[in-house]
């Protein structure tokens, strides 16, 4: 197995669209982008012994996506995506399926321990048995300098509370948050402020973090640590839908620091990769080869 593996963690699923069904789930939406930068990237999740889990399996291998997913007595998950005017979706996610449970296996430790980075989030955590696996995970994983721990928060309907949210931030060394979040965590967490910066310093300091990447929308994103800001603007284009921009985000800017870019050009290289993603539908499109090499 290679030593430099990079994991998208959690909820394999399908996005039910207008237009119809399509492979998401933000771990397997990671991984696929982080692959097309060059990286060995894998998704690693549950499914079902279902219609729906065999073409999970089958929308995998179409990608050439790598994949450790179990397949599990639940039935393989689906969320229904309504889009808004604007392209924003709003989520119906079902509960009781099989990334719920997750099962912690020696093939899982044996990924774990092979690997460079990894981005997980809230989500797949509301279940206390991919819950347990997912913190098992991290703690199989090396503890080196050059190991990312990417805690992209993802806060979806009510599935999340402060005590999974504290010990996915004690876990990892860089948050993704957006800015919606962020005033949401600094309710949870009795912060009492509501500057979006004041909140992701906050964070950064109180859990000893790497970074804090704070996505704004159309306001654009920035990039905190303890001694650098960056900021990029969100360039205008037209919005096919959203589904998976954050994902291919966190994608290439992981791929770009791996590759030993500076910050400010992996921020540059993810907001524009992010923008694209927003012009084609659903959350897996293929890069332009002019963006994907980073050597």
């Amino acid at each position: 197995m290679k030593d430099h593996l990079v994991i998208g963690l959690g909820e394999a699923l399908w996005d039910v669209l207008p237009e119809g069904k399509k492979l998401g789930g933000a771990p397997a939406n990671f991984a696929y982008h982080a692959m097309q930068f060059g990286l060995d990237a894998m998704a690693v999740s549950a499914i079902g012994k279902d219609a729906l889990g065999d073409e999970t399996i089958e929308a995998l291998n179409n990608k050439k996506l790598h994949y450790y997913i179990e397949r599990i007595d639940y039935p393989t998950g689906t969320v229904q995506v309504n889009l808004n005017e604007e392209g924003i979706p709003q989520y119906e996610i079902r509960e009781g399926v099989a990334w719920d449970n997750i099962p912690e296996t020696e093939l899982l430790e044996e990924i774990a321990k092979h690997t460079q980075a990894v981005c997980f989030g809230s989500l797949a955590q509301r279940s206390i048995v991919s819950r347990t696996s997912i913190n098992k995970f991290l703690d199989w994983m090396p503890d080196g300098e050059e190991q990312l721990k990417i805690f992209d928060i993802n806060l979806r309907q009510q599935f999340y509370n402060k005590e999974i949210i504290d010990t996915s931030l004690k876990k990892c060394n860089i948050l993704k948050i957006n800015d919606e979040e962020a005033i949401i965590v600094s309710h949870l967490f009795s912060f009492g402020d509501t500057d979006l910066e004041n909140i992701c310093r906050t964070l950064l300091n109180t859990y000893h973090l790497r970074m804090v990447i704070l996505t704004c929308g159309v306001n654009g994103s920035y990039v905190f640590s303890s001694h650098f800001t960056s900021f990029q603007p969100t360039p205008k284009v037209q919005v096919a839908d959203t589904v998976g921009a954050g994902d291919s985000f966190t994608g290439a800017f992981t791929a770009a620091l791996l590759k030993g870019l500076p910050v400010t050009k992996a921020h540059e290289l993810a907001v524009k990769v992010s923008a694209y993603v927003c012009t084609q539908p659903g959350a897996m499109p293929d890069m332009p080869k002019k963006w994907t090499s980073l050597d």
